[in-house]
């Protein structure tokens, strides 16, 4: 999927254009719609970009709702991480066929597997990026590099 202008929009109104294709068919933005936002965003921009994107949009959605502080940081690096290695392993254009195939990424707890609950609760993980401290990524386990885009070629 690619943008459809010729000029990059701005990473606010990216990320408003994403929500609203994301948003157009459910009425509640939940874990499936996170996942569907991210997954849009990495196949749109990359994922080094879809971080700072995903990251930023979700944290400003967060301030203009009056609920600053359920922003987190190395949460949503992680799961933009994750959705990406993955997209990469099967590169589809359809998020639904890419879901069917990786149905953990639905389990909101799936962190639970990397970190352990007392640091995604602290305030170094909820205002910057922290490693998992229980188990690495799947990448991190063979030394390759996360992706750096949802058809696993680099950026």
């Amino acid at each position: 999927m690619t943008a459809t202008s010729s000029a990059t929009p701005e990473p606010a109104s990216l990320f408003d254009e994403l929500m609203a294709e994301v948003t157009a068919a459910t009425e509640h933005f939940d874990h499936r719609a996170h996942l569907h936002l991210t997954w849009l965003a990495v196949h749109r921009v990359g994922m080094p970009a879809a971080i700072g994107l995903v990251s930023e949009g979700i944290q400003r959605t967060a301030r203009y709702a009056g609920v600053p502080q359920k922003y987190h940081a190395t949460v949503s690096r992680a799961w933009v991480e994750l959705v990406a290695h993955h997209a990469a392993e099967h590169a589809t254009p359809d998020f639904a066929v890419f879901i069917d195939r990786h149905p953990a990424l639905l389990d909101k707890r799936l962190l639970a597997r990397f970190y352990r609950s007392r640091t995604l609760a602290g305030t170094q993980a909820r205002t910057g990026w922290v490693e998992p401290d229980l188990a690495p990524f799947p990448w991190q386990c063979s030394d390759q590099e996360p992706p750096k885009n949802g058809d696993g070629a680099t950026t």
